[in-house]
């Protein structure tokens, strides 16, 4: 007789894990069924273990500027990629291990191989075929197998793997994707990025820091295509001044391999083409959803340019299917999925007050140097929307604290209605935007005005006064500046 659950995940990264144990807490039997690693690419391969090579990047950047501090370092700082990539690698596993000891305290089971769902309430779970990445680790103890397993209530949490352009696929050795890109034997001297996204540009960061030569290519007229346009400029003129290559609205067309380097034809908007050569390249131009082989299609299950269509809780079009995380569509982001998940299992479980997941507050972040983050509506956006808008700048260049730290090179911009006061978006690049954005998305999701923000009492001397002097600049009430 098939194993019964009331509810059965189907991939073990940020949402999978997160409705797991939502599911379980709430008094659910819950399993997961995972064919490669626990945490997903996020822990295992994306947002985690890139952030600690980042911050060797970052410590590398202070390093090399000691002097300006009133430092003297005896010596040249030189990069141990074996140790950097040791280190990211280690706290991979960390987390890996974490989500393993989370499911083991909340009773959540753990069904290793792949899944396919064979009617919605059933699944069947066979042999792990090819694996794309292999397990961090050892399997957990605590682990099921193969075989026929009934829920009530399925979700799809399987996620997403890098997009590749035909003629120009990743293989491993000379064209990366973020997975080789994450964990190199050696660093190459020369770096072309093919994509400016967030991905593309803190891999242009990571290896521009290390003293690589990067060349980053973008299809669309800014870098960083998604942000506000002008935080977007500004971060481009950053980027030049570290020394990276930007070329905008340009593709790279063709792709030719020697035998330890690259050589790419780029065309550009004005019908000029140039080659570029360099010793490794990376692929970032997006990633397509996991949804091959796990049934959707014969269950009936709808889906749009690739990725499951689902409303506002993560329910199918099939009752007692559910999708959540890149999967589902973007943003593709780990929040994102962490937020679907839990409002997906409080749904299912029938609980009061159950909010629909809303895109537009969900906040962007991008670690490069400097780092980027933002949430609702860029400038251009909320135009073509109609809106009649105030709109408030404010730099970091007059901030006493990123004076103190040397991080001058930054800017806040708000954006209101200008008839009601509400907060449209928020648009910010320097020093830990990403640590102070949440303030502007607290304040979106609690229907803040301009009032609010401006009777509320900044710390001194902090960054996050950059926000509130951003606000009263689009009130004409700027203090300091």
């Amino acid at each position: 007789m098939a194993q019964s659950y009331d509810l059965i995940v189907i991939g073990a990264g940020p949402g999978g894990y997160i409705a797991a144990i939502r599911a379980a807490q709430l008094g659910m039997k819950v399993a997961v069924v995972e064919r490669e690693h626990l945490a997903g690419i996020c822990s295992n391969w994306g947002c985690i273990p890139t952030k600690a090579l980042l911050r060797t990047a970052d410590v590398m950047h202070t390093a090399q500027h000691a002097k300006d501090y009133g430092l003297t370092l005896e010596g040249s700082i030189k990069p141990d990629v074996k140790a950097i990539v040791a280190r990211s690698r280690g706290i991979a596993a960390r987390m890996n291990n974490g989500v393993g000891f989370l499911f083991k305290k909340n009773k959540v089971d753990i069904i290793w191989g792949e899944a396919k769902i064979t009617k919605p309430g059933e699944i069947v779970v066979g042999k792990i075929s090819k694996p794309v990445v292999q397990p961090q680790g050892p399997v957990p103890k605590n682990t099921l197998g193969e075989g026929t397993y009934t829920a009530k209530h399925i979700i799809v949490a399987t996620g997403a793997r890098p997009r590749a352009l035909p003629g120009i696929e990743p293989e491993g050795k000379l064209i990366w994707t973020y997975f080789e890109a994450m964990k190199p034997e050696e660093l190459p001297k020369s770096l072309l990025v093919m994509g400016s996204g967030a991905i593309g540009i803190e891999f242009a960061s990571f290896y521009n820091a290390m003293g690589v030569d990067v060349t980053v290519v973008e299809i669309m007229s800014q870098v960083m295509p998604v942000e506000d346009a002008e935080i977007s400029t500004f971060a481009k003129k950053q980027f030049e001044k570290q020394g990276i290559k930007i070329h905008l609205e340009a593709k790279v067309a063709k792709v030719e391999k020697g035998s330890n380097s690259i050589t790419a034809t780029i065309e550009k908007k004005d019908g000029s083409s140039e080659k570029i050569t360099a010793d490794r390249m990376i692929s970032a131009i997006g990633v397509q959803a996991n949804i091959e082989n796990i049934g959707l299609e014969a269950a009936g299950v709808k889906t749009d340019r690739g990725f499951v269509v689902i409303d506002g809780y993560g329910k199918t079009n099939v009752e007692g299917i559910y999708a959540i995380g890149d999967v589902a569509g973007g943003p593709l982001l780990a929040h994102k999925a962490e937020h679907e998940a839990v409002v997906c299992v409080e749904k299912i479980a029938g609980l009061p007050n159950v909010h629909a997941t809303d895109k537009s507050k969900i906040p962007g972040c991008t670690y490069c140097n400097p780092q980027v983050a933002s949430v609702g509506l860029t400038e251009a956006k909320a135009k073509e929307q109609g809106r009649d808008i105030r709109v408030g700048r404010f730099s970091f260049a007059a901030n006493g604290k990123a004076v103190a730290l040397g991080e001058d090179q930054g800017m806040v911009k708000t954006i209101f209605d200008k008839k009601t006061g509400e907060l449209l978006g928020a648009h910010m690049v320097g020093a830990e935007v990403t640590e102070l954005i949440q303030g502007f998305v607290v304040a979106m999701n609690l229907e803040t005005t301009e009032e609010d923000l401006m009777h509320t009492i900044f710390p001194h001397p902090t960054l996050s006064e950059s926000m509130k002097e951003s606000v009263l600049d689009a009130y004409g009430r700027v203090l300091n500046a």
